[in-house]
């Protein structure tokens, strides 16, 4: 490591490719949680998947014998319908969805009205999150839509998932789809590595991001996202990016991990 792991009071933690694949807890997962109660460390669980609710998250946790609240939750699903309220007036409430539960329970709390696919070219925007039920007729209306001169709107630009089988297509292959479908249509996309869902953590945290760290294992998400946000930020080698990834960017994480056991043991060896 090249700089101290110090001054840290909150982190701001990804969930898949760090936490778990898929449904398989990864080594250390509970320790790692019993460290950061004993410690008193605040935390976020930040996650570009906008396809489970907070609920959802924490009974996905529960069955590994990990138990967090729905505070300590934030999805791209929840900062996408926070954007959609503060830059869309009343009256350009009518949307589009591509995406499961958790992004269309998001954005229903927030009173958006969601088109279907016999009334979408109506829509003011089109909204695209994963979903691992797509069909082609989804994907045709929001085409239609977009070009009927709809707003993009995307939860995030993730090309993979990382599950216990291997990558599989996320957000951004969808979205991929679109542009291409579109004529070059591209979404203005709200998650990692875009600043905004760190922004939304720290508040919720009430914390600086000076005291903050990150934890994710993508590059091009969470760690270029945590440099975007000016926080500092650590890669485990879990998920997506590895060692020879690095030497393709131009940016680095302020620490690199092999794992959260060795994530966890720095914590366990933090100076209180």
């Amino acid at each position: 490591m090249t700089e101290k792991f110090t001054h840290i009071n909150a982190l701001i933690i990804d969930m898949d490719g760090v936490l778990w694949h898929g449904n398989k807890p990864l080594k250390g997962l509970n320790d790692f949680f019993n460290t950061l109660r004993e410690r008193q460390l605040d935390f976020i669980l930040a996650t570009n998947n906008s396809t489970l609710t907070p609920a959802e998250y924490t009974q996905k946790l529960a069955k590994m014998g990990v138990t967090v609240a729905e505070k300590e939750i934030l999805t791209s699903s929840m900062v996408t319908a926070a954007y959609l309220v503060a830059h869309y007036p009343p009256e350009k409430n009518k949307l589009f969805m591509i995406g499961e539960r958790g992004l269309k329970e998001a954005l229903l709390a927030q009173e958006f009205i969601l088109k279907t696919v016999d009334d979408a070219p109506d829509a003011d925007v089109v909204v695209c999150g994963l979903d691992r039920q797509l069909e082609w007729n989804q994907l045709a209306t929001a085409t239609l839509t977009l070009r009927a001169g709809a707003q993009f709107i995307a939860t995030n630009s993730d090309t993979t998932l990382p599950t216990e089988l291997g990558l599989v297509p996320g957000n951004g292959s969808i979205l991929a789809a679109l542009e291409t479908a579109t004529g070059g249509i591209k979404p203005l996309c709200l998650g990692k590595p875009e600043p905004l869902m760190y922004q939304h953590a720290l508040k919720l945290l009430k914390r600086q991001a000076s005291e903050t760290i990150t934890i994710g294992d993508r590059l091009d998400t969470d760690i270029l996202g945590s440099v975007r946000a000016n926080i500092r930020s650590v890669m485990v080698l879990t998920g997506v990016s590895s060692k020879e990834d690095l030497k393709k960017v131009d940016y680095q994480p302020t620490w690199i991990m092999d794992d959260i056991c060795v994530l966890t043991q720095a914590i366990k060896d933090l100076k209180k």
